[in-house]
């Protein structure tokens, strides 16, 4: 048997990893964590030569109360050239606090399931779409990209199963009022491989969406995350969230687990011979670095070899 046919054959060379812990993590947890930590989070991480980072959200602060300091975390970091440090924005309001902190990369979320939507944003499916028009509009005046997520593609706290069909209906929308990437996120962790391959094949052929424009965004509550990005890449996706120290979770989704750990993939990835210009050590101090603040023990399966090595 060859390389050939174990299903290798598609996936790509190299791997574009967006990190997402000093937003998606750090906004699940109970502690709150000191601006100046923040900001020393993001620089190790875009120090790791992590080529996204996503520094925080402009969300209003009595929704998240953790996330209250989004302009003097964007303000107080050190960018480096080759990081693009992007950010979350819920509205029009958020996205005027962004720019005027100097944001030149933004994220805008909505779900696969109404309810989810309900609970998550207050807002129907079609509500948050029509609140992203005038926030894309206005990004797009601006030069900045714009990502889109789509939570509960694989499955609802709420509903459960979520047809394919209306994933690609909000696909298809945020597609058209001007997202360059969409992320598909796996927001309970419920997702297998098979089912990763049957809604990425749905979306390249009948929602008519590239490749290129897909990342995968999994959570690991049920220890599936690394398994479905394989899947994943062998459909030829190339980018891959995660978050450093696996922090993260949903406060919207009951025993929601956190996000992929960073380390984990970007160990797989290399040892795959894959590519994805990551410093798997300096992601190791930055995860050293943030769970001195938690109160609970990071899941990086990798975190946690090397701290027995060192035992």
């Amino acid at each position: 048997m060859t390389l050939m046919d174990c299903s290798f054959a598609n996936i790509p060379s190299s791997v574009r990893i967006v990190e997402v812990g000093p937003r998606d993590g750090l906004q699940n947890e109970q502690v709150l964590i000191p601006t100046e930590q923040k900001i020393r989070f993001v620089q190790m991480l875009a120090e790791a030569s992590l080529p996204v980072v996503e520094a925080t959200s402009f969300v209003s602060p009595r929704a998240i109360p953790q996330l209250s300091d989004a302009t003097s975390v964007i303000m107080g970091i050190e960018r480096l050239p080759m990081t693009e440090y992007s950010v979350l924005v819920p509205n029009l309001k958020g996205m005027e606090r962004a720019l005027e902190a100097g944001v030149r990369s933004i994220a805008v979320f909505t779900a696969a399931s109404e309810s989810f939507a309900q609970h998550n944003i207050n807002a129907t499916i079609e509500q948050s779409l029509a609140n992203f028009q005038p926030v894309i509009e206005l990004a797009r005046q601006h030069t900045l990209p714009v990502r889109g997520y789509i939570s509960t593609v694989f499955g609802c706290p709420y509903e459960g199963v979520v047809a394919p069909e209306r994933v690609i209906s909000v696909a298809q929308a945020l597609l058209e009022m001007g997202c360059s990437e969409l992320s598909l996120a796996d927001t309970i962790g419920v997702a297998n491989p098979r089912q990763v391959v049957e809604i990425l094949d749905r979306l390249l052929s009948a929602g008519n969406v590239r490749i290129d424009q897909i990342a995968v965004h999994f959570h690991d509550t049920r220890g599936t995350a690394l398994a479905n990005v394989l899947a994943a890449l062998q459909m030829g996706v190339h980018i891959v969230d995660s978050s450093a120290a696996g922090l993260g979770g949903c406060p919207y989704a009951p025993a929601s687990a956190g996000n992929l750990a960073t380390e984990d993939p970007v160990y797989i990835l290399h040892g795959m011979g894959i590519q994805t210009c990551v410093d798997l050590a300096k992601v190791i101090a930055a995860t050293r670095f943030i769970a001195l603040f938690l109160r609970h023990a990071t899941t990086s399966k990798y975190y946690q070899s090397v701290l027995c090595a060192r035992w």
